[in-house]
């Protein structure tokens, strides 16, 4: 299995980078050469590493789901409430009667087969939109509307209505007693829960991370470990109570962030350096799981099928956004942001055919052909279109986030010793500021410089008085012409 890894980890890197070269998502490249390295190809991945995928795709998943929930401001998601509400449905209802209408006809099923695939092909994929998104939250592109918070929340949501759907038309499919509205009551019950145990904890490690200054790769750790703990979770429950897991994920870094955003703040950057690798993980044993000659057994109707598909999604999408304050262009990258399909698809698409449906076999090919054309696609549309699209702002609050991460600087509670007196200081203040761009700097679009951020910190000696702010203080200011904090500062953790 390790060279199967370092297979995953060289030729996922290299795509990367090839992809980026060519202004394409590099999570494309990744995938392509998943599809190539894979067993229905090329045959160079390992059983062993095969046998593991599911498990690592998921912890990777969990990984970019942290991430989301500690970008989810409350106040933004008051903002786009109704709109996250009618997406995480409208637009897959849409398309599973886009596929019932055509799919008997044209791949020769049942109209109760068809309502299985629709189902499948009705998830949005969130280990493709989800990184997008936080890419343009994280260069502050759309965060006037929160068009990117909305999306990211939306599309997780969509997954948990659209596989319960998929549940009660097995169901009926399998010709036994299916209390339909008791399955629908799963959605909003798996919601709650979901969310329920993801804010429990992490309301319970937010208290652990402020009564003790661990070191913040320690924090994301344990982070991560409760939220693998959550997913197992939902697996032991799921005879008795539906919980949405991956929901909870999120739940945590959401309240973390409400508690304390210093904290939520330090723990996302380091998440943000794990994704690197995870990202490689995720993609390219996607792309292994997808059986191109599977898919080639789908053909030009099974093409037809999902086009028709994303026709009436497209639709829905539309719809959901009416009266939301969003202007067409935004609303066309909506649109396109709703269409990569992958995690779901991968993990659902073989069901009906495991449990016996005639035309599994079918539900199967259009579900992997499906994966082929709209995850690059969705990918590229969603890079080419969100730049085009989203509004930026040049005094975007997402600019000192960059400034933080360049600069490693410190949040207010920590205690910081001085590398040249060896005095120990703690950071009682700290302010967001603008100052006047330099003559001739210009931003990344180069347009010229008018004005960059700078966060100026307030210390206290620390033990110089009793009270915090009493006795001897200082302020430093620190902008984007400043060497890092830790060139002459040392931040202080108990463990």
């Amino acid at each position: 299995m390790a060279i199967s890894l370092a297979m995953v980890v060289i030729l996922g890197l290299t795509a990367d980078y090839l992809f980026r070269k060519l202004k394409l998502p590099g999570l494309v490249g990744m995938l392509i050469v998943g599809v190539l390295v894979g067993p229905y190809v090329l045959g160079l991945m390992r059983p062993e590493m095969m046998n593991v995928s599911a498990d690592f795709r998921k912890i990777a998943l969990i990984v970019i789901l942290l991430r989301a929930g500690f970008e989810l401001h409350r106040d933004t998601l008051n903002r786009v409430g109704r709109a996250a509400l009618t997406m995480s449905a409208v637009p897959a209802m849409f398309e599973i009667l886009g596929v019932m209408l055509v799919a008997p006809r044209w791949l020769h099923i049942s109209l109760l087969e068809a309502a299985m695939l629709g189902a499948i092909l009705g998830a949005v994929s969130p280990a493709v939109v989800v990184p997008l998104m936080i890419d343009f939250m994280d260069r502050g592109r759309g965060a006037k509307k929160g068009l990117p918070t909305l999306i990211l929340g939306a599309s997780s949501v969509d997954d948990v209505f659209v596989i319960v759907l998929f549940t009660i038309f097995l169901g009926m499919y399998g010709g036994g007693e299916v209390n339909i509205w008791a399955k629908l009551a799963e959605i909003p019950l798996s919601i709650l829960l979901g969310t329920l145990v993801g804010l429990i904890p992490g309301y319970l490690l937010y208290r652990l991370f402020t009564r003790y200054d661990w070191r913040p790769p320690k924090r994301t750790l344990v982070v991560l470990g409760v939220s693998i703990a959550l997913t197992w979770l939902e697996t032991a429950c799921e005879h008795w109570v539906p919980i949405a897991s991956l929901l909870g994920v999120m739940a945590i870094g959401f309240i973390i962030l409400e508690k304390s955003e210093p904290i939520a703040h330090l723990i996302s950057q380091k998440l943000k350096k794990l994704w690197v690798f995870a990202e490689l993980l995720l993609f390219v044993l996607v792309g292994a799981q997808v059986n191109v000659q599977v898919a080639w057994q789908a053909g030009l109707a099974g093409t037809g099928v999902i086009l028709v598909g994303l026709l009436f999604r497209s639709v829905g999408t539309w719809i959901s956004l009416l009266g939301c304050g969003f202007n067409w262009k935004e609303k066309l990258f909506s649109v396109v942001a709703y269409i990569p399909k992958a995690t779901v698809q991968a993990a659902i698409g073989a069901v009906p055919l495991a449990a016996g449906v005639a035309s599994g076999e079918v539900i199967l090919a259009v579900a992997v052909l499906s994966i082929l054309i709209t995850a690059p696609v969705g990918a590229i549309g969603i890079m080419i279109l969100g730049e085009w699209a989203l509004d930026y702002g040049e005094k975007s609050g997402y600019r000192f986030k960059d400034l933080r991460a360049k600069l490693e600087l410190p949040r207010v509670g920590e205690r910081v010793r001085s590398k040249r007196f060896n005095t120990v200081w703690k950071i009682i203040e700290e302010r967001e500021v603008w100052l006047p761009g330099e003559r001739g700097a210009v931003t990344a679009n180069g347009n010229p410089l008018q004005v960059m951020p700078a966060i100026e910190i307030r210390f206290w000696k620390d033990g110089a008085s009793e009270r915090p702010g009493t006795g001897k203080t200082m302020r430093f200011r620190y902008s984007q012409n400043d060497p890092s904090f830790h060139d002459h500062w040392e931040v202080l953790y108990d463990w």
